[in-house]
């Protein structure tokens, strides 16, 4: 058993409300930080410049320029402005930018030391040129669990003028101790409707988990939606804006990967295992966005593994990344090369609290040595193998002995469901 310590990062977003003087002082804090913001931008784009380059650069003038803003606000600015430029930079050599220079926009006012604020008794207190302001926040559930759950608040605050209301976002920080066998894996294959979750335990395939999130066609559903709502509208008609502004696709899509990152989680601790998935960053996403159509790079676009990357990553378990080139292409069991996989649509009668319902799996299988594959399966195989196995070998099972692996199909909404449909899963991976 071994043990990692990780530190773990959550960010709560509140609803502050002011008074006009607290409105009035933020507003003038925001037109200078605007200001300051813009030209640390283009002399950090222009030079390379780091943090510290920008404050012997700027610090002086700008304490002169705007003697009355508070010191930490004008060192907030570096920060934010050398994020700005690392992400352009990143983005243009992707050939992702439509500007030589970045525009700002939104700007979110950034307290970069908690000497100039403070969150007491339902207000949080900050520093400003017209003396100390209050805001008050709404509370919520999400951050009563983080004050009084033992986490941190980090240093730095950041606020947004949206109106008359003020969002105030707090990070909080809490260190875990991770412990781990290095031979428990959870492999995770991500695709655009479900997630294959792979179980090792001591380097033996045990249970495959096959959580259908419906991601893809999530996309497809709501991309049809605002078809039908643009046509023949424009999009600056208050009754168009008002019917786009209700499509939720982004809470139901994030909704479903919290739960899925939550099950993934939950095995990780149970089985003290390692979380190992694969690297798509968004290089590989526009690799194969390059060759697609509109509506498949539509999808593609859409494709939430790296959200997914994040919540996991926000988790106190241990995450591994490995290579996913070739992993749905060769079988796990005799290393023999896989050239084809067949459709398969599989359909069966699933029971709810108040209705039955019927839930319908779409797989992908070929066979191999008298064996079906189903190809989602073997790729989350594989990337768990890739990790265990540094040498490569196609061993997923024990080398004597008759072994059945536990088939699950996860229905984020409904839990955790066995169904006999996916016999097809257990006779994938019954080996002798």
């Amino acid at each position: 058993m071994r043990s990692s310590p990780k530190e773990v990062r959550r960010t709560v977003v509140v609803d502050c409300y002011a008074g006009k003087r607290a409105r009035k002082a933020l507003r003038e804090i925001e037109d200078a930080y605007r200001e300051m913001l813009r030209e640390m931008l283009e002399y950090a784009l222009e030079h390379g410049a780091s943090q510290s380059t920008l404050h012997k650069v700027f610090y002086e003038r700008f304490r002169e320029r705007f003697p009355w803003l508070p010191t930490r606000v004008v060192k907030g600015a570096y920060r934010d402005a050398v994020r700005r430029a690392k992400s352009f930079r990143e983005l243009k050599k992707r050939g992702r930018t439509y500007s030589e220079k970045p525009e700002v926009k939104r700007v979110t006012i950034t307290y970069s030391d908690s000497q100039d604020w403070r969150l007491e008794d339902g207000v949080i207190k900050l520093r400003t040129h017209e003396g100390w302001v209050e805001l008050c926040y709404k509370a919520h559930k999400q951050l009563r669990r983080y004050v009084y759950g033992g986490w941190r608040l980090a240093s730095e605050l950041k606020l947004r003028i949206a109106g008359k209301k003020i969002l105030a976002y707090l990070t909080f920080t809490k260190g875990f101790e991770v412990a781990y066998e290095p031979q428990n894996v959870v492999a995770v294959d991500v695709n655009e409707n479900n997630a294959t979750i792979a179980v090792f335990n001591y380097g033996v395939l045990s249970e495959i988990y096959r959580v259908e999130m419906a991601l893809g066609k999530i996309v497809v559903a709501y991309a049809e939606r605002r078809k039908r709502i643009t046509s023949g509208n424009s999009t600056k008609t208050r009754e168009v804006r008002k019917r786009l502004k209700k499509l939720r696709e982004g809470e139901r899509k994030l909704d479903v990967l919290r739960k899925t990152a939550k099950l993934i989680e939950r095995l990780a601790i149970e089985k003290r295992a390692v979380v190992v998935v694969g690297n798509v960053n968004g290089r590989a996403k526009e690799r194969m966005e390059g060759s697609a159509n509109s509506k498949l790079r539509h999808r593609i676009h859409q494709w939430s593994v790296s959200t997914l990357m994040k919540l996991l990553d926000e988790k106190p378990i241990r995450i591994e990344k490995v290579p996913e080139n070739g992993t749905s292409s060769r079988d796990p069991f005799t290393g023999f090369l896989i050239r084809d996989y067949e459709p398969l649509v599989i359909r069966a009668a699933v029971r709810g609290l108040k209705r039955v319902r019927v839930v319908k799996t779409t797989l992908r299988v070929a066979r191999v040595c008298g064996r079906v594959v189903e190809r989602d399966v073997v790729g989350a195989i594989n990337i768990g193998l890739k990790y265990l196995n540094s040498d490569g070998r196609p061993v997923a099972l024990a080398s004597t002995g008759t072994h059945d692996v536990r088939a699950m199909l996860v229905i984020p909404h409904g839990g955790a469901t066995p169904l006999t449909v996916l016999q097809v899963f257990t006779d994938t991976i019954k080996y002798r």
